[in-house]
């Protein structure tokens, strides 16, 4: 019974061994930088568009405050 018990310890370390390998594989190169490049730029656009948001929201919520109106907003 303890060698079965061993033996499909033995087999899971492989198989999670080998899933292992394979995508690292896939990590390496052009095609992997790629990706990795591609989903570093999107998460930077992502970042930049929450903040430019919560700029936005932050400034109409200090007009709305300081009784600002939009109109008066382009003049300088």
């Amino acid at each position: 019974m303890k060698r079965i018990v061993w033996m499909g310890i033995g087999v899971a370390i492989g198989v999670i061994a080998f899933r292992k390998i394979t995508e690292a594989r896939a990590n390496i190169g052009p095609d992997g930088l790629n990706r990795a490049v591609g989903r570093m730029a999107d998460g930077l656009f992502d970042f930049a568009d929450a903040v430019r948001t919560g700029m936005h929201q932050r400034e109409e919520d200090l007009r709305a405050a300081l009784g600002i109106d939009d109109a008066g907003a382009g003049r300088r």
